[in-house]
């Protein structure tokens, strides 16, 4: 189990297409630049996305990319596994490490593979774009202090 920049980026574009304000399909270079995403980078990531079918593209000069599904339909985990593949131990299993009989660390990996796919699965899009809508309208603060 490895989850790396690509599930990060792809979470943070995903959020935007179900916090845009409109249905209108967005450009890839409009999501990159918004987060600060390599564009090229991204559009592999959409690619990815659209073939585990979480995204539609629209060509044209107003095209780009929109959720295929309801927000409230995909979660976190459906994203990452679209991005990474499925959420399993990648050492701890017998055709890795060759151990059939298996072994006791084994049932350590198993319980942490399925606490993550919990905690990924109970996170919607619909939920996380209402929070960075929420996070976006609250008042800044200064969190650093003064050097006395």
């Amino acid at each position: 189990m490895r989850l790396s920049a690509r599930s990060e980026y792809g979470l943070l574009a995903l959020i935007d297409l179900a916090g845009a304000d409109d249905a209108r399909p967005l450009a890839t270079r409009e999501l990159a630049e918004g987060r600060g995403i390599p564009s090229a980078f991204l559009e592999q990531l959409l690619a990815d996305l659209r073939r585990a079918g979480l995204v539609r593209s629209t060509r044209g000069p107003r095209g780009g990319f929109g959720l295929a599904r309801r927000p409230e339909e995909i979660t976190a985990l459906d994203i990452v596994e679209a991005l990474e593949g499925s959420i399993v131990p990648s050492v701890c299993a017998p055709d890795a490490c060759g151990r059939e009989p298996g072994c006791a660390a084994a049932s350590v990996w198993g319980d942490v593979s399925e606490a993550v796919r919990d905690a990924l699965s109970s996170f919607t899009l619909a939920r996380l774009a209402e929070e960075q809508v929420r996070l976006d309208r609250a008042p800044l603060t200064c969190t650093t202090r003064r050097s006395e």
